[in-house]
């Protein structure tokens, strides 16, 4: 179906900041609408999103500069082109933009067009979104593939302030039979962390993805609190309920350019009261993952740590999932190196890390294709809108990352996943604990 119209508006996301929503119209009347969310804990290497600069609105943060681009260079691009040439458009929108990281017209203009064209395509067909975006990354394949769910309920580093060194730990029900069943698992392990932060006169105000930011005296003691809540809830810590790690080190790193040829340097672990080497760090996480049922680390080194990251999947890749976010940037380059040095063993998926949603299927069929896990994530600065929780379904990852169980620019993720399984019906498969089945 041929492409009538694109507009685009100036919304706000979770945190109050502005962000764009863009509108794909189609010749027939229908037409498809997507918000682009926004990171604050960003990588060096992730795709630019255009912001105004002017500070005497939005402290220089509104995309009016990127909706001009939409409404302007982009709609001459793609009106009257096919709805359903999605790698296409994608490929065209990025050769008008002609920078590496889509730094002229905006990754966040680039993206809002690219996922309101698919939601243009789907409603034109009358098909949910998952399944239209099933069709698109592997006709051949059924969808069928529920994720499990990561949720962040304890916040830290750059996403709340007087709390952990690291960022966010999460729950993650592995052991549950269904989606449905391991959301109330998860919700109701929230539920007894937040009565246990409050019995010790914690505070329970939340950090940007939902989860509590109470002030504590280690990092340790943030699992141990996990730990706590898993057991009180009545389920079991490493069969019911596992806990994944986002300890976000490259905002504790500091390059040493002197110290030696590699160029690695040093973790300042504030809460520890000491600062560490990629070695030392490496040391902690193997102790970690002895102690508690950890089953995923993302970002357990730098962005520019990559000796760091092959040392840290040498010693412990073969018992835990290690992500790459910061170091990979949804880029399959960076992927590819990834790959080839061994350094991670599984990717964090954000669209707006790289600005197309064909951009986006490539670096996922690059990791599914070499024996890596994908995880389809969220931002910091969210919006209702629920595109991958449909894109999680599609591609089959079997994981997403999406926040706490509270929030509804978390839950809006949640609640879609609920609808689509009882869409899928009997053919709704929960991967649950194969998704971990490492050699130790």
């Amino acid at each position: 179906m041929r492409i009538k119209d694109i507009r685009a508006r100036e919304l706000l996301d979770s945190r109050g900041n502005p962000t764009l929503e863009v509108e794909v119209e189609l010749v027939n009347g229908t037409f498809g609408r997507a918000i682009v969310p926004s990171g604050a804990s960003t990588g060096a290497y992730e795709a630019v999103e255009l912001r105004d600069g002017d500070t005497a609105r939005y402290f220089g943060k509104g995309v009016l500069k990127a909706i001009t681009h939409v409404q302007s260079e982009l709609r001459e691009l793609v009106t009257n082109r096919d709805s359903d040439d999605q790698n296409n458009i994608d490929q065209a929108m990025c050769d008008l933009d002609g920078t590496p990281n889509k730094g002229r017209l905006g990754a966040n203009a680039i993206l809002g067009v690219s996922l309101a064209l698919a939601r243009a395509s789907a409603a034109t067909r009358k098909q949910p979104l998952y399944r239209y975006l099933g069709e698109l990354y592997a006709p051949e394949t059924k969808i069928q593939t529920l994720p499990v769910p990561m949720c962040n309920v304890l916040n830290g580093g750059a996403h709340a302030a007087d709390s952990t060194d690291f960022q966010e730990f999460m729950f993650m029900p592995i052991g549950a039979p269904t989606f449905r069943a391991g959301i109330q698992q998860i919700s109701e392990c929230y539920q007894h962390l937040k009565h246990i932060l409050t019995k010790r006169g914690l505070s329970t105000n939340v950090g940007d993805e939902g989860g509590f930011a109470p002030p504590l005296s280690t990092n340790r003691e943030a699992v141990d609190l996990l730990i706590e809540a898993i057991e009180a809830s009545g389920h079991r810590p490493g069969e019911d309920i596992a806990i994944a790690l986002d300890p976000a080190t490259t905002e504790l790193y500091t390059l040493d350019t002197n110290r030696n040829q590699t160029g690695r340097g040093s973790y300042n672990l504030e809460r520890e009261g000491r600062v560490v080497t990629s070695s030392e760090l490496g040391a902690l996480w193997s102790e970690w993952i002895r102690d508690y049922p950890i089953v995923s680390i993302e970002d357990g080194m730098a962005e520019e740590d990559w000796a760091g990251w092959i040392q840290l999947t040498q010693e412990i890749g073969d018992r835990v999932q290690l992500v790459g976010d910061d170091l990979l940037v949804t880029n399959t380059e960076r992927l590819k190196r990834g790959i080839n040095e061994n350094a991670a063993n599984a990717i964090l998926i954000k669209l707006n890390q790289i600005g197309t949603l064909t951009e986006t299927f490539s670096a996922i069929r690059m990791a599914q294709e070499a024996n890596w896990n994908a995880v389809i994530s969220h931002r910091s600065g969210e919006t209702e809108d629920t595109f991958i929780a449909h894109l999680a379904v599609a591609t089959g990852v079997g994981q997403i990352k999406a926040g706490a169980t509270a929030r509804t620019d978390r839950t809006s993720k949640y609640n879609e996943l609920l609808r689509i399984e009882e869409d899928l019906g009997a053919t709704a498969i929960y991967p649950g604990s194969s998704l971990f089945a490492y050699d130790a």
